[in-house]
């Protein structure tokens, strides 16, 4: 992923390959048996993060602190045993997407991410929080992610889920809209 002068703009991200069939991808691409159902796939600019539910614990336990750390344990003994397999899957991704690819893997209550990728902004940002000023810059709310971030801020706590929500569907109307019109192309 590159960074290229753009004329009198300064310098901008470049663009990367469209994401949009990664769950199917990495749905056809993963091992049988790597999780019980299809993965979560939660994809950005720069990361595409990975997390799949692993097979359900069987045995008993003696309370709640136990269970998780059995659950903490089984997750550990699945990122060791496919290390390998991940990375070399990742690589493949990382070459038709151009993105960083994070995994992640949940059983029961417990859901642990494997190294995920930090993008600097103002500040380092996980995926989540990248997400929501990509939704604002890409709904024309604010210009940047530094604007974003700004607006952001002064906005805490203001139905941010809700309203954010509300405008991926209409963004998602618009954008259903625009393949429906005329090609001018």
């Amino acid at each position: 992923m590159g960074r290229g002068w753009r004329g009198g703009r300064g310098w901008q991200q470049a663009e990367v390959p469209p994401a949009d069939d990664a769950a199917a991808w990495f749905g056809g691409r993963l091992p049988d048996g790597w999780f019980t159902g299809a993965p979560k796939v939660t994809v950005d600019r720069e990361e595409i993060i990975v997390v799949g539910e692993l097979p359900a614990l069987t045995e008993e336990y003696a309370d709640d602190a136990a269970r998780a750390a059995a659950e903490e344990g089984r997750i550990s003994r699945y990122r060791e045993e496919t290390r390998d397999e991940r990375i070399e899957i990742a690589r493949q991704a990382e070459h038709r997407y151009q993105r960083k690819v994070s995994w992640g893997a949940r059983l029961g209550g417990t859901t642990a991410l494997f190294t995920t990728h930090s993008a600097p902004v103002m500040t380092r940002l996980r995926q989540p929080e990248r997400l929501v000023l990509d939704t604002l810059v890409d709904a024309g709310v604010a210009r940047s992610r530094s604007d974003a971030l700004a607006w952001a801020v002064r906005l805490v706590g203001q139905h941010a889920d809700s309203w954010l929500g509300e405008l991926r569907e209409a963004m998602t109307k618009v954008d259903d809209l625009r393949s429906k019109g005329p090609d001018l192309g």
